[in-house]
């Protein structure tokens, strides 16, 4: 796996962290689901925590990056999840975040 493979799947893995346990703690504290599902989402959200620090790059460019890819990654887990599809400007602005994702992150320096 090349070096920019691996750090999309750890900016997948960390957008999915992100989004489902707040997702999981937002069916707990909002729509009432169990103290469980809220504790599961903590503890996906520490894993949050975690997985960015594979990342090759400083803390900085890694979390700016990653900004972009969880912009998509929440518009996505919305039309997916909540059946909200993303309109033409969610997908021009997506597109808009993931090439500054590749300026901050993977652009020669």
């Amino acid at each position: 796996m090349t070096a920019i493979a691996r750090s999309l799947v750890l900016f997948v893995a960390a957008g999915l962290c992100e989004i489902g346990g707040g997702y999981l703690v937002w069916q707990w504290w909002r729509n009432g689901a169990s103290w469980v599902v809220g504790l599961l989402g903590a503890a996906v959200l520490f894993l949050y925590g975690i997985v960015p620090t594979y990342q090759p790059a400083h803390f900085g460019r890694a979390y700016a990056a990653y900004g972009g890819v969880f912009v998509v990654l929440a518009l996505l887990w919305g039309w997916g999840v909540d059946g909200i599809a993303p309109d033409r400007y969610d997908i021009v602005g997506g597109a808009l975040c993931l090439a500054g994702v590749g300026v901050v992150m993977y652009w020669p320096r």
